[in-house]
């Protein structure tokens, strides 16, 4: 019912760019909130950045001041726009969707920063 299919990801050296995309099925509608978390191998999922149906957006200090989160409603798309990426940035990246009481998940695109 609910399909999430992310883009964007792969190998960039530290201080590279990268733009995620996360599109839902088009025929979504009441999103509460989107937004983007990440997971490295053997450590826990970390928010990253959120961005709600009026376009309040929140990000991981972690992020602040080099990731940049966008929607285009038109679209049910998300983005992650990545600047100035470091090693420590490497991890599987998931977008969510909330609709009403539910998140949903995407299958999570691979981002891997080299020194």
């Amino acid at each position: 019912q609910v399909q999430l299919v992310e883009s964007g990801g792969g190998l960039v050296q530290a201080g590279g760019s990268l733009r995620l995309s996360c599109e839902a099925s088009r025929s979504i509608r009441n999103i509460n909130a989107m937004g983007w978390s990440r997971q490295a191998p053997g450590k826990n999922r970390q928010g990253v950045a959120n961005i709600s149906s009026r376009d309040t957006t929140n990000y991981a200090e972690f992020v602040t001041g080099r990731f940049t989160i966008s929607r285009d409603n038109g679209k049910n798309t998300v983005y992650l726009q990545m600047n100035n990426l470091k090693p420590e940035d490497t991890a599987v990246y998931y977008c969510f969707l909330q609709i009403g009481g539910s998140t949903f998940w995407g299958q999570g695109t691979q981002v891997t920063v080299s020194s």
